[in-house]
């Protein structure tokens, strides 16, 4: 993304002799990692855990790193360690995960007390004479950690990746905390409205529940009635549901076994990682992670069956109109198959919902209220993994009008959740468009392309 603003250039310019960064300003340098900072290790637990103490240092962790935005101050940690007999590590220590997914995060943190870090954790001491810490941090970040990393096995950053790392930045420390100055401020004036647009999100999505909780157990208020041709004065009757309370008088309460046909792959019909085939081998199988947040099918990471296993449970292959919903694990996810999967099914976590005998969005709706999650979380009693049966899911009472009423409910949800989704998809594309500006905007500032030093 272009940065388009009213910044000014730098009077002069030269080949840096780095190809990625093109021209740098004429008064800037570039240099090497190693002549820039110490780059120093961390201790495993275990060889501090005789030091652990109710007062001392912070001892960061992988997880420490990763709570935050991408470049904050880091002071506080879970855990504290004796300041004796340790080395410690300075205040303005830059510090970035080395070791695994975690590179991906692209977190860099500066450490505003001595501190110690555990081995996943890499960390670099500015020679104050040559580095500003935070525009050491914005150029690290702005190269990427997992451009840095070794990515051949399992992802890995060592001191040969940071020693030869090409730096570009101005002469003087002044100019440069100028730079860190203003990146500062710019960030964290995208970073807030990231955060109000995240907000946002949130409430309506809020918002987007509290539509489906109302129309799929009390029925639609008064209003919507009226636009539904529905008598907008319905009398109330209690549902005998302790948790539920009054329903519309002429809904009835019905166990989910006389709505539909309820199947799951239990028993020998179970199957292995050993089952488990490459695409064009087998049949699509589907499981939680192939749900997302908002119960909508994700097929992003497929998984495929082999045939003989298939085949093996006809019962279960999927198709258009189904309802299918974790009943191990993950408790609670659910979608509704609205496409042609081809041949597809369900891996042992699922149970299915076929044969409908109700609007199957209506069902659908349903599984998505806080009265079928407060019923997951009432009926589960599993202390190791979560799990739901599928008796105990075909006793689930839900309650409903005829399908008539059914039909004209869906059809208020869904032109009232249109609306809010509309916003929710507009409001993540532009936190998508801050992310991509502030990305741009570190990227023109800590290589010279904009000068800042005017603004204030």
């Amino acid at each position: 993304m272009e940065v388009k603003n009213k910044l000014m250039k730098y009077d002069s310019y030269k080949d840096s002799g780095v190809e990625w960064i093109g021209e740098i300003p004429s008064h800037w340098e570039v240099k090497r990692g190693k002549y820039l900072f110490d780059i120093v290790s961390g201790y495993s637990p275990e060889n501090i855990e005789n030091l652990i103490n109710e007062v001392g240092i912070p001892y960061f962790k992988v997880n420490d790193l990763n709570d935050q935005a991408e470049i904050f101050n880091l002071e506080k940690s879970n855990l504290l360690v004796s300041d004796l007999g340790i080395n410690k590590f300075p205040i303005g220590t830059v510090l970035f995960p080395k070791r695994g997914a975690a590179i991906s995060t692209n977190k860099v943190k500066i450490s505003l007390k001595d501190c110690v870090f555990d081995t996943n954790i890499m960390g670099l001491i500015p020679y104050k004479d040559k580095i500003h810490e935070r525009f050491l941090a914005y150029s690290l970040l702005n190269r990427g950690l997992w451009d840095i990393a070794d990515t051949s096995t399992i992802p890995q950053i060592n001191n040969k990746h940071i020693e030869p790392l090409e730096f570009v930045l101005p002469n003087t420390i002044e100019e440069q905390t100028t730079i860190a100055n203003y990146l500062d401020q710019k960030t964290t004036q995208i970073d807030d409205l990231i955060a109000k647009k995240e907000r946002l999100i949130q409430l309506l999505e809020e918002e987007r529940v509290a539509v489906i909780n109302q129309a799929v157990t009390k029925g639609l208020p008064a209003k919507e009635r009226v636009k539904a041709g529905l008598d907008p004065t319905v009398p109330m009757k209690d549902s005998g549901i302790e948790w539920l309370g009054e329903i519309p008088a002429h809904w009835e309460v019905k166990k989910l076994k006389l709505l539909a046909n309820i199947q799951g792959r239990i028993g020998f019909k179970g199957y292995t990682v050993g089952d488990l085939v490459s695409e064009g081998e087998g049949a699509l199988t589907l499981g939680a992670k192939h749900i997302d947040k908002f119960n909508r099918l994700n097929l992003s990471n497929p998984e495929f069956i082999s045939w003989d296993k298939y085949y093996e449970s006809p019962e279960i292959m999927v198709q258009i109109g189904d309802i299918i919903l974790t009943q191990r694990g993950t408790l609670g996810k659910v979608v509704l198959i609205t496409e042609d999967l081809g041949e597809a099914t369900i891996n042992p976590s699922m149970v299915i919902l076929s044969k409908l005998k109700a609007n199957e969005y209506f069902l659908y709706y349903f599984f998505n209220s806080d009265y079928f999650k407060s019923w997951i979380d009432l009926t589960n009693t599993a202390t190791a993994v979560p799990m739901i049966s599928q008796a105990q899911l075909g006793n689930l009472k839900l309650v409903l009008p005829n399908i008539d009423e059914q039909n004209k409910i869906v059809t208020s949800i869904q032109k009232s959740t249109k609306k809010i989704d509309d916003i929710i998809v507009k409001a993540q594309q532009e936190i998508e468009l801050l992310k991509e500006y502030k990305t741009a905007l570190i990227n023109e500032v800590v290589t010279g392309k904009l000068d800042v030093r005017g603004e204030k």
